[in-house]
């Protein structure tokens, strides 16, 4: 039974796990082929990701809330409920996407307090009005993304995050280094071609909604279902509000980190981002199982299958266990030639060979955290994790990373010990409650 519903979770995971790889894939070649011009690019490209990520990651808590509601109501065969919830639901997140462009456009001048090298600086605030902008078509993007996979049609979205890729790396090349006529744009050239593929992505799923015969019969009732609702948007903010600050906070506490490192130099800036990026890259494989988990666990719930919600979470922590270990070995293994290809500064690459040994130290407690979460996302259980959240990060693994990063003097491996230390205390909390509830589920 264990290995049936591991088939299952896996068998959904698996176009979530390409889509979200192929998004994560998008920052990597804007990194590498930026990394390519020089490093203080770089590192430019590496702040205003680091900035950028925090506000971006809740507007990727609040979609979460559409999917989590559409499994629900699609586990209760309740056709008229998923296109009420998707209404309301893009709605809401439309709001959430144009509060978050304004806030990074607006805000983009604490880059000059941030204590970060004057030349980065100088790069990081014009490219931030591109990415700024981007985070609005990349957040309906994700909005419509999670209405699909909520409908358990995973395929979809994966398909265009995938053309995304060829298109991304097209633009970046005739953008940032001057190709077929174009002007020469360098860091600005990526920022372009991140705003015109994310544009594209998002009209293109958009129009596959709207018109396609696997979603007609959720635009079909419409007239009736197509309204705002109070009550609807209180329920997707129950999920959507936790949600994003369980992203924000993880997402913050990189971010923050990568600030501090800056504050070291340039090239300590560099090295982590490469690190980060790794990491962040097989993250995305973690993200797509939890996801897939989450859906089917909330497709359960709604359906009220008490034994089916511990099989599927206990197999799929048991995926995150193997699938960490797996990842563990290949940063080990290769650790010294994943660098190469985003940067030929030998001190970068020193560095991020170093950093990448902490980053295989907390694969297995990366995964396991990841997929915690959305296990408990699909009991609707949001809050206490919420809070486990905030202490694992910023009451523990910040604090100890700053204090070992310059109180005892070990420079970016400080910070990347202080991560590790908190991603294994909420893997420990969330894996701990959910073996917990799950007594009350099967009972």
């Amino acid at each position: 039974m264990i290995l049936d519903e591991t088939s299952k979770t896996v068998k959904l995971a698996l176009p979530i796990i390409l889509g979200e790889l192929a998004q994560m894939a998008l920052h990597l070649i804007d990194t590498a082929m930026v990394g390519a011009v020089d490093y203080k690019q770089l590192a430019a490209a590496a702040l205003v990701f680091n900035v950028m990520n925090i506000p971006f990651v809740v507007g990727i808590g609040v979609t979460i809330s559409v999917s989590q509601m559409v499994s629900m109501a699609h586990g209760q065969h309740n056709g008229h409920k998923v296109s009420h919830y998707f209404y309301n639901g893009f709605f809401l997140c439309v709001f959430t996407a144009l509060v978050i462009a304004s806030v990074l456009l607006a805000g983009k001048g604490i880059f000059r307090h941030l204590g970060q090298d004057e030349e980065v600086v100088a790069l990081a605030i014009p490219f931030m009005n591109y990415i700024g902008i981007s985070i609005i078509p990349m957040i309906l993007f994700m909005t419509l993304k999670q209405f699909a996979d909520g409908l358990e049609y995973t395929k979809t979205a994966m398909i265009i995050s995938l053309a995304g890729l060829p298109l991304n790396a097209f633009l970046n090349w005739v953008l940032i280094y001057g190709n077929l006529g174009f002007p020469r744009l360098e860091l600005m050239g990526a920022g372009w071609a991140t705003l015109i593929t994310r544009t594209i992505m998002f009209l293109s799923l958009g129009y596959v909604i709207l018109n396609h015969r696997i979603f007609s019969r959720y635009v079909a009732v419409r007239k009736t279902q197509w309204h705002f609702k109070v009550k609807t948007l209180r329920e997707l903010l129950h999920i959507g509000i936790p949600s994003s600050l369980q992203l924000g906070m993880e997402s913050g506490a990189f971010a923050v980190s990568g600030i501090i490192i800056g504050t070291l130099g340039a090239v300590e800036q560099a090295a982590h981002q490469i690190a980060l990026s790794c990491a962040s890259f097989t993250f995305m494989a973690s993200m797509g199982l939890s996801q897939a988990a989450s859906i089917r666990i909330s497709n359960a719930f709604g359906a009220r299958n008490r034994p089916k919600i511990v099989q599927i979470g206990k197999s799929t922590i048991a995926t995150a266990l193997v699938y960490g270990s797996i990842c563990a070995v290949f940063f080990v293994s290769f650790r010294e030639i994943l660098p190469t290809f985003f940067n030929d500064n030998a001190r970068v690459v020193q560095l991020a060979s170093y950093l990448l040994l902490f980053a295989a130290v907390f694969q297995i407690s990366d995964s396991t955290q990841a997929v915690g979460a959305g296990i408990l996302r699909g009991l609707k259980d949001v809050k206490i994790p919420t809070i486990f959240v905030a202490i694992s990060y910023w009451v523990v693994g910040l604090p100890v990373g700053y204090f070992l990063t310059f109180h005892m003097d070990l420079g970016p491996s400080g910070i990347w010990i202080g991560l590790t230390t908190g991603l294994t205390l909420i893997s420990f909390f969330l894996i701990g409650r959910f073996f917990s509830l799950s007594k009350k589920q099967a009972s």
